[in-house]
């Protein structure tokens, strides 16, 4: 008997159906992509993996704190640096001390330093009365000044451009006082031709007052010289042992010193009214 042999043949999907499969996934494909292109990609300069999870597992990693640096206060910071880098170079320090000719006078005792800043050294100090040459330059409340050829900081507001009156100097235009005066008397006319030696009379003894008595001296001088004296007296007033100083119609005295010049009434004449010289009375 004949056997009837049907060959086996694979069953043919329609090639519509094909083409619209493939065209799905292709859609499928384009959509995913444009999602994944369009969503944001991780910093990952951000995140940190923790070591005892697997390397892969991104999504459990959290985002590392990151110190907040401010640039413009760094910047600041150099700056600062900078400029006192800069004011203690060497080189800086040479030129301002060679340029020093500005003369002064120290005003009080004053520390001396080796910088400007926090980092500097106390290295002696300098007497009042001293003389020294200013540099010019200034930083944080100091200023430069050359002491023994070397360059020193010193707190500013203590220097002045006038020589100080010191009250122990030594007389040199020929003046005296009679030795029976008082001590305290010997003392202000000393003071007094030291640092004023264009004065060259001084009245002590007469037969009135204070006069007789030896405490007191007319220092013959008028005008602004006058008021120098005057107050160059009052301002030494306890050194020099003085009770009161008349001059211009003014007087001063220990006791109402709070009260500072007050004036007095008219006695009639120049010399009265002390124009033309300076009173003192001492103890």
């Amino acid at each position: 008997m004949a056997t009837s042999h049907k060959r086996e043949t694979a069953r043919r999907t329609p090639r519509a159906a094909v083409l619209a499969g493939s065209l799905a996934v292709l859609a499928t494909g384009a959509v995913v992509s444009a999602g994944v292109m369009s969503s944001p990609a991780p910093d990952r300069d951000l995140l940190a993996v923790d070591g005892n999870r697997a390397a892969g597992s991104v999504q459990d990693a959290a985002p590392r704190e990151l110190p907040i640096i401010s640039r413009s206060s760094d910047r600041s910071a150099d700056a600062i640096g900078s400029k006192v880098d800069r004011l203690m170079a060497s080189t800086a320090t040479a030129k301002a001390v060679a340029g020093a000719d500005a003369k002064r006078w120290t005003t009080d005792a004053l520390n001396l330093w080796t910088r400007p800043d926090k980092s500097g050294k106390k290295v002696g100090e300098v007497e009042e009365g001293e003389k020294v040459f200013l540099t010019g330059r200034t930083y944080g409340g100091r200023e430069e000044i050359v002491v023994g050829g070397k360059a020193r900081w010193v707190t500013t507001g203590h220097l002045s451009d006038e020589k100080p009156l010191a009250i122990d100097a030594s007389c040199t235009n020929g003046t005296s006082v009679p030795a029976g005066v008082s001590p305290n008397i010997k003392k202000v006319h000393q003071a007094v031709c030291a640092n004023f030696p264009e004065v060259s009379t001084y009245g002590t003894f007469r037969g009135d007052g204070e006069h007789s008595q030896g405490l007191a001296v007319d220092i013959m001088t008028s005008g602004a010289r006058g008021w120098e004296i005057a107050e160059f007296v009052r301002a030494n007033y306890a050194a020099l042992g003085v009770n009161y100083v008349i001059y211009s119609q003014k007087i001063w005295s220990v006791d109402r010193s709070g009260e500072g010049w007050r004036g007095m009434s008219d006695r009639g004449s120049t010399t009265a009214n002390h124009y033309d010289h300076v009173h003192v009375t001492t103890y």
